[in-house]
């Protein structure tokens, strides 16, 4: 595979559906298609619509441009040699070619929330509906949503060319493979430019769609092909081979300069569809652009450079990210900076531009949840659902720094409504039923997420309206609540002790036993626990001069919890182990410590009220940097323990039991930030952007950044391809 760019894009619609796949258009995953659709948004995501095999006829040559890896190792047509160019932005955009003809190919995937009728949700041009589903007004209107896809073709020449697109489809869940059967069928019915598919498994109907286009003649001609492999699950220890179905092809005749459209849309055709047109292309690229130009505010100027262009000089001059395939193109003083050739790495931006990207990045994570029919948080692409902890860690950089503030707003108020024991969902279900409660610090996240959002907005009613949350976690938590979470009150701290389980965000169960247990008392969650009694007592006194309640009650309860809070900080010290000059990550419920370097002593100085001395916190980043810090976020444990792992590979468990045990997180760059700016406020910081950066631009994920690296050099990047807290922490604190 050494010219193989199998680099990866990434294009999403706001519902929890996608697009996927890789530079050089082969198929490595079982994530990889043309439209995955959410039918239960954002979850029950489904392959419909796999991919075109396209060839093209040139003076009676014809040639194959797709790349398929097979079952038996073979890569086979090898298209992939053919192409000259790939761009990502706005949306991507190959470019096959020879020498005397170019075929240019473009996807789109437009935003799919529609909106309710008769309420007062605008939909496609503002964030999903924010209303919790039990406070709507009118919680029975219905919802619409749309799953398509836009498919751009264009051709350049001197001679007439033949475009022949072969139909490869499925049906089948997101995370495992099709496979050919005697009980599996697709029925086809061809109408005016368009064909309606349809699914029917052991006499069940699945899920009808359509292909429609603006040129070219349909012909049946149905056909299994077997056994597509798919190494990136090899390399998991998964499933690796794939079969599709093929219905029929397309046939469209190009002049030079000719282009044909193609959108494959969920549901049966509909007359009262719009008329698909060469401009329907363009203008979902540009409706798009101007929906994140209305969310994140930019000026005209700025959307300008977003705009879709056509040529490949038009793309070099406006400095979007750009990899050359085959060669660069002719240097001209018009480029702002040089355009890195494939394949080298790291391309260059200037900050406004690099801004927009973490923008748009971002944006690919907020979907819209029909079980609570409001808005939630992606955790990660491809295969994560939303998780309550991952949400509101991710939510200041998501949206509190963007200013979407009333998407802040409505996650806040959406995971406060389903407070249950004082606790916080840790992730909601698809189909109606209880959210899943399996986590210690999602509510104590919750309330500090809750203190930065009103910090942000000083929205004060809302904090009143929130309040008796607040009051129910902490009555919750001194009383006790599930999985025996309590505080002790001989020393103030949080323990909890249930087994088979693991409540904090080093999560991994392997049949019923935790890998990273941490029962007793986490010395985050502490960290967290303090920051939420200082909250509290700050909102009890602003709530009592605001006159939102008995004001004499309200003034008692903020000296009790500032009693509460000194009492905690003083019982903080026992984390602090003296001879490592760091933090013990646990106190176990039989009092022995861990005494392990792990970043959670990290994330305990990154609150926004910090329990631990000047001197402590300096002594922790020093271990810290020399120990745990890489140029991709900080290793999850030191690599001089013996339980430390530095590659993330194998199959599921081995994968698993890597996890938490060096692996490095992305996401941990931004509560090591902060830590820095507290505890060393006048020193430079001691990582280098540039790196985290190039592979934001460049590498795995192309426009977005990955869950996790290998902690060992040259820490490969692994797991999830984009992940929310990544990206969020980076424009935390990129600015």
């Amino acid at each position: 595979m050494p010219d193989l760019d199998t680099r990866e894009w990434l294009l999403t619609n706001g519902l929890g559906s996608f697009a996927s796949g890789t530079v050089s258009d082969v198929r490595t995953r079982t994530y990889h298609g043309w439209l995955f659709t959410a039918t239960n948004p954002p979850s029950g995501r489904t392959l419909l619509f796999s991919h075109l095999e396209a060839s093209l006829e040139v003076l009676g040559s014809v040639v194959a441009l797709g790349t398929n890896f097979w079952g038996n190792g073979q890569i086979e047509p090898t298209g992939y040699q053919l192409l000259r160019s790939f761009d990502i932005n706005p949306v991507p955009k190959w470019i096959w070619g020879q020498d005397n003809w170019q075929l240019t190919r473009q996807l789109v995937m437009p935003y799919g929330f529609v909106g309710t009728e008769d309420c007062g949700e605008e939909g496609i041009s503002n964030a999903p509906c924010s209303i919790p589903h039990a406070q709507c007004p009118m919680p029975n209107a219905p919802i619409q949503f749309c799953d398509r896809i836009l498919i751009h073709y264009r051709y350049e020449g001197s001679h007439p060319a033949i475009l022949r697109l072969r139909l490869l489809i499925a049906e089948r869940d997101f995370h495992h493979q099709q496979t050919a059967s005697a009980k599996l069928h697709f029925s086809q019915l061809l109408g005016k430019q368009q064909v309606c598919l349809q699914a029917i498994n052991s006499g069940r109907f699945g899920i009808p769609w359509h292909l429609r286009w603006t040129e070219g003649n349909y012909q049946p001609d149905a056909v299994w092909y077997w056994h597509y492999g798919l190494p990136e699950e090899t390399k998991r220890g998964l499933s690796d081979k794939e079969d599709l179905y093929s219905p029929g092809y397309l046939i469209v005749t190009l002049q030079p300069g000719d282009a044909v459209t193609l959108e494959a849309r969920v549901g049966f055709p509909d007359s009262m569809l719009s008329v698909l047109t060469p401009k329907t292309f363009a203008e979902a690229v540009e409706a798009e652009q101007d929906r994140l130009s209305q969310i994140f505010g930019w000026r005209e100027g700025d959307r300008n450079q977003f705009k879709i262009q056509n040529d490949a000089r038009g793309l070099a001059n406006a400095a979007l990210t750009k990899f050359k395939i085959k060669e660069l193109l002719p240097p001209t003083s018009s480029l702002p900076l040089p355009i890195t050739p494939y394949p080298q790495r790291g391309p260059h931006l200037p900050h406004s531009q690099l801004w927009q990207q973490l923008l748009k990045a971002s944006d690919q994570f907020i979907v819209y949840r029909a079980s609570i029919a409001g808005p939630t948080v992606i955790a990660g692409y491809h295969w994560f659902n939303d998780w309550g902890r991952d949400t509101l860690i991710a939510l200041p950089g998501l949206a509190l720094v963007p200013q979407r503030f009333d998407l802040a707003k409505g996650v806040l108020q959406t995971f406060g409504y389903y407070c249950r024991q004082g606790l916080i969902p840790n992730a909601f279900p698809d189909v109606d039923g209880e959210p899943i409660y399996n986590s210690v610090d999602a509510a104590l996240w919750w309330i500090e997420t809750l203190g930065l959002y009103l910090e942000a907005t000083q929205d004060w009613d809302f904090l009143a309206e929130q309040f008796p949350v607040v009051q129910q976690i902490y009555k919750a938590f001194v009383g006790g609540t599930h999985f025996n979470i309590q505080v002790d009150a001989t020393d103030g701290l949080v323990s909890w002790d249930a087994p088979g389980v693991a409540l904090t965000w080093m999560d991994v169960v392997i049949g019923s036993h935790p890998v990273t247990p941490r029962y007793g008392k986490p010395v985050e969650i502490n960290a967290l626990w303090y920051s939420a009694l200082c909250w509290l007592s700050q909102w009890a006194e602003r709530l009592s001069q605001f006159e939102y309640g008995s004001s004499a009650r309200l003034t008692k309860q903020a000296q009790r919890y500032t009693q509460q809070a000194e009492h905690v900080k003083t019982s903080l010290q026992k984390f602090w182990n003296p001879q490592l000059g760091y933090l013990y990550d646990t106190i176990e419920p039989d009092d022995r410590r861990n005494f392990q370097i792990r970043p959670n002593a990290v994330l305990a100085l990154s609150l926004q009220h910090c329990g631990f001395s000047v001197q402590q916190g300096c002594q922790i980043l020093d271990l810290a940097t020399t120990s745990l810090l890489t140029p991709y976020g900080l290793r999850s444990l030191d690599p001089g323990d013996p339980e430390y792992k530095g590659k993330y590979e194998g199959n599921s468990e081995q994968r698993d039991r890597t996890y938490h045990q060096g692996t490095v997180w992305a996401w941990l760059i931004g509560p090591y930030i902060r830590a820095w700016q507290r505890f060393y406020p006048q020193q430079s910081l001691p990582f280098d952007w540039q790196p985290l950066l190039d592979h934001f631009l460049s590498d795995a994920c192309l426009g977005s950044i990955s869950e996790i690296f290998d902690g060992d050099l040259p820490h490969t990047p692994r797991g999830a391809i984009a992940q929310a807290w990544s990206v969020a922490e980076v424009i935390r604190h990129i600015q």
